[in-house]
């Protein structure tokens, strides 16, 4: 399989688009999108909204591949709790996938349906073998829509178990379904700084062949004020650069990623202006140096 290169992170956001254009058109080697933010409920089915044929312009005139990441099919829910929805969003990846002819599809693991109720970002899974059955489950509905599918592991703040038990629920996964993973590295340091646990160790613990794609991004730390005990945590926030513990992760990990297929460089519309577009553009290209080696 041929690696794709770094992409960069689309958002349905016109403002974002043109900030990021010269990146889109010069730096980016292939694009990722997150396919929910290109439907809309109509009639009781999920259809095509108005941003669907602006991302089909830039496919045409870049000539570029586009991958999917999605944000919400929520992979620790079971499949039986889920049928509706799950076949809703079913149809409408079928659809997308027939248009933009996705390499692969990744999505967040976690869960966010459960008794009726919808959450907005995943929920940390238990790291048992029920669930993960349930993940590779879904894992292989999503592989029936474009061949191949990924998992992206989380930055949780709190922990189901013992959080230093996740690289081994994450090969056991990819496993069982089979699937392949999507190694965020900021979340990685993330789940590490606030999980107290060493980084190093943490994805020297992963099974690399399992990794297809790797994402590098930034945040920052909570407000103080937000907890009575004045705690301050690391947010996956996406709205600052790459740190340098994760370009130092993205250098132990890259030489061990044999099936690696692409990196994408990640930051949230809306958290940079004008004079944030040249440094976003320098970490595109500097996560293309070592892919050259």
């Amino acid at each position: 399989m041929n690696a794709l290169g770094v992409g960069f992170a689309l958002h349905p956001d016109l403002d974002y688009l043109e900030l990021a254009r010269e990146i889109l058109e010069r730096d980016a080697d292939f694009f990722e999108i997150n396919p929910e933010t290109l439907w809309r409920p109509e009639e009781g089915r999920l259809v095509r909204n108005d941003y669907y044929p602006l991302y089909q312009q830039i496919r045409d005139r870049s000539g570029k591949p586009f991958v999917a990441h999605g944000l919400e099919f929520s992979l620790g829910t079971p499949v039986a709790d889920d049928r509706p929805r799950s076949a809703a969003w079913l149809e409408r990846l079928r659809d997308d996938h027939a248009e933009f002819r996705f390499p692969w599809i990744s999505e967040h693991l976690g869960w966010q349906i459960g008794g009726g109720l919808q959450t907005t970002l995943p929920l940390p899974l238990p790291p048992t073998r029920e669930a993960v059955e349930v993940v590779a489950e879904r894992m292989r509905l999503l592989a029936s829509v474009a061949g191949l599918s990924a998992f992206e592991n989380s930055a949780n703040y709190v922990a189901l178990g013992d959080p230093a038990a996740e690289p081994a629920f994450f090969n056991e996964i990819c496993r069982a379904a089979p699937c392949r993973m999507l190694l965020d590295l900021h979340n990685v340091h993330t789940q590490c700084l606030n999980m107290g646990l060493d980084p190093k160790d943490y994805v020297d613990r992963l099974d690399p062949d399992h990794v297809l794609e790797i994402h590098l991004s930034g945040g920052s730390a909570s407000d103080p004020d937000w907890l009575d005990s004045r705690r301050v945590f690391r947010l996956d926030s996406h709205d600052g650069p790459v740190p340098e513990e994760v370009w130092a992760l993205y250098e132990r990990v890259l030489p061990r990623c044999r099936g690696l297929r692409g990196v994408v460089v990640e930051r949230l519309n809306g958290t940079f202006g004008p004079e944030g577009v040249a440094g976003l553009a320098e970490e595109v290209r500097r996560a293309k140096e070592p892919l050259r080696c």
